[in-house]
């Protein structure tokens, strides 16, 4: 035994346990915010998808879009062209409620 663990009893275990419970912390705050930039994505999405629509607008407004986001949050990446064009494609392909709710809660609260 180690002069701390003779000091203070059970103080490996506890910190193993205080270790796990900071790690599943972390699991759950990165899949938290996984989630919701998956869902801001697709409400960009759907976004682009409904004003092209009403408005007529056509294919450059994406690219308008994305030099106006770039330049506003210079700091966030994931405002290209390309990663629009996906974003519309994630609104097509799915409703928001199969890319929410369900799998998150799997993921958050199973520990």
């Amino acid at each position: 035994m180690t002069e701390t663990e003779t000091i203070y009893a059970g103080y490996n275990e506890w910190l193993i346990s205080l270790k796990r419970q900071i790690q599943v912390a972390q699991q759950r705050a990165a899949l938290a915010v996984n989630h919701e930039l998956v869902c801001l994505y697709w409400n960009i999405g759907a976004d682009i998808i409904t004003r092209c629509k009403e408005n007529g607008w056509g294919s450059k407004i994406i690219e308008r879009l994305s030099a106006d986001l770039k330049r506003e949050f210079p700091d966030m990446k994931g405002f290209s062209v390309t990663n629009l064009k996906y974003m519309r494609m994630l609104a097509e392909s799915w409703s928001l409620a199969e890319i929410s709710q369900a799998p998150l809660d799997q993921l958050l609260f199973r520990q």
